[in-house]
């Protein structure tokens, strides 16, 4: 399949677009590169405020930005549209009485659209990057789903607090955010098992068997929702791009017997009746709290009327003191919390890391898989963002940093491969005389 063995060619990846990148000492990439893969790996133990996560990442900024560290051109229509739309947030905090709530809860939007730009530019850097992100990202999954699991089951005692409303929730602060953060991990090692060497399916196969336990026990509507499409269009690229017909072939078998065995899964899971309750219950597409005169549904319409009038926004989180429920809609919540400046600002953040990032979808690159599970989680994301708030998630701006640092991959691709054609050409002009003269001598 070409290059589409790129797991195994991040070096290769990183050699191909560090051209434009300025030389890092080994030992200083070494060392960057394992705090970044600790950084992300912390990205799955947030149970309480500020994480680990955030220590981590925000010293790795402070001292990037004591180092010297630049803001590539490519970045900086993300960078400027973060800003604006934070600027959104700010305004819009002093229309409360309580402004510094509203200021403190804007400074965390600013510092993880922070994290997206830093993501960004480290995986530009070096594409080898991308691979040692997710193989963090599957090992804190693992860990913090079998903590879930652990305490759902109460099998070692005081791990409940793992739970939540009997529902698992990992080292996280709620469910509906715990279940979201497997589908990622989850599409990679569904890559590693279609396409990798078969002596780590076995592995493989059962680290993904944990985090569906996991995202399944969540009992996370919009989890599940989200893990369906994103793998239903993640398996349709990896078809697309696949060139060879029997290794379609090969993907729609183990796709098939993917899929019976998750349904054995489920068929075990629900014969434990708490399961099978809890299961029942949150199976409906409509709760009560999601239809009625206040409901869900009903809040986003009281949004958007409240928007005509508030132009600058209500002030964040204060909806939900209204309301006395969130607005569960990032475009409700973008109008009430950034104002009309951030509504629009949060288009345009989606609506360019949409397009920019469609054309490179089936384009054959070393890089190739792992953007297009960014791609396709960012998508899922979107989607899921018209029934509740995603714009606190660690992980969904992790996927927008590897989108944009991929975009910042296939621009120095582009170039270099210009400046490579443009050589040649010059060197083939050069020649043209000194063979012309030649022949002249030649024919004489």
């Amino acid at each position: 399949m070409s290059v589409m063995a790129a797991p195994h060619a991040g070096a290769h990846a990183g050699a191909a677009a560090g051209a434009a990148a300025r030389p890092v000492h080994v030992p200083a990439r070494w060392f960057t590169d394992a705090a970044l893969a600790f950084a992300v790996f912390l990205g799955g133990f947030v149970i309480f405020e500020p994480a680990p996560y955030e220590l981590m990442l925000a010293a790795m900024l402070v001292i990037g930005v004591a180092l010297g560290l630049r803001i590539p051109r490519f970045v900086l229509p993300l960078l400027v549209l973060f800003v604006l739309f934070n600027a959104g947030g700010v305004i819009s905090s002093f229309q409360i009485a309580d402004w510094q709530r509203g200021i403190i809860y804007v400074a965390v939007s600013l510092f993880l659209a922070a994290t997206s730009v830093f993501f960004a530019i480290m995986i530009r850097q070096e594409a080898g990057r991308l691979r040692l992100i997710f193989r963090a990202y599957v090992a804190a999954a693992l860990i913090t789903t079998m903590l879930g699991i652990v305490g759902y089951f109460a099998l070692v005692p005081g791990f409940d607090i793992f739970t939540r409303y009997s529902r698992a929730m990992g080292a996280f602060e709620d469910p509906n955010v715990f279940a979201p953060f497997l589908v990622a991990p989850s599409l990679y090692l569904i890559y590693g098992i279609v396409h990798r060497s078969t002596t780590m399916a076995p592995i493989r196969i059962g680290a993904l068997m944990v985090l569906m336990l996991g995202l399944f026990l969540a009992f996370s509507r919009a989890a599940w929702g989200l893990f369906l499409i994103t793998a239903a269009l993640f398996y349709l690229l990896l078809i697309i791009n696949e060139r060879s017909a029997r290794e379609r072939l090969k993907y729609l078998v183990l796709a098939g017997i993917g899929a019976l065995i998750l349904f054995a899964m489920l068929a075990v899971a629900l014969n434990i009746e708490a399961v099978a309750d809890l299961f029942q219950e949150r199976f409906k597409a409509v709760q009560d709290y999601d239809a009625g005169r206040m409901g869900r549904f009903a809040r986003h319409l009281a949004g958007y009327e409240l928007a005509l009038t508030s132009p600058l926004g209500i002030g964040p989180l204060e909806f939900g003191y209204i309301f006395g429920e969130d607005t569960h809609n990032n475009l409700v919540k973008a109008l009430m919390d950034y104002g009309w400046l951030g509504f629009a600002t949060w288009l345009a953040i989606n609506l360019w890391t949409l397009i920019a990032g469609f054309k490179l979808l089936f384009r054959q690159r070393p890089w190739l898989p792992y953007f297009q599970i960014a791609y396709v989680v960012f998508v899922g994301h979107v989607i899921i963002g018209y029934v509740i708030d995603t714009d606190h998630w660690r992980h969904f701006y992790l996927m927008i940093g590897i989108i944009w640092g991929c975009i910042g991959l296939e621009q120095a691709w582009q170039r270099d491969r210009r400046v490579n054609t443009a050589g040649q050409a010059t060197s083939s002009a050069a020649a043209r005389p000194v063979a012309r003269q030649a022949q002249v001598k030649g024919n004489a």
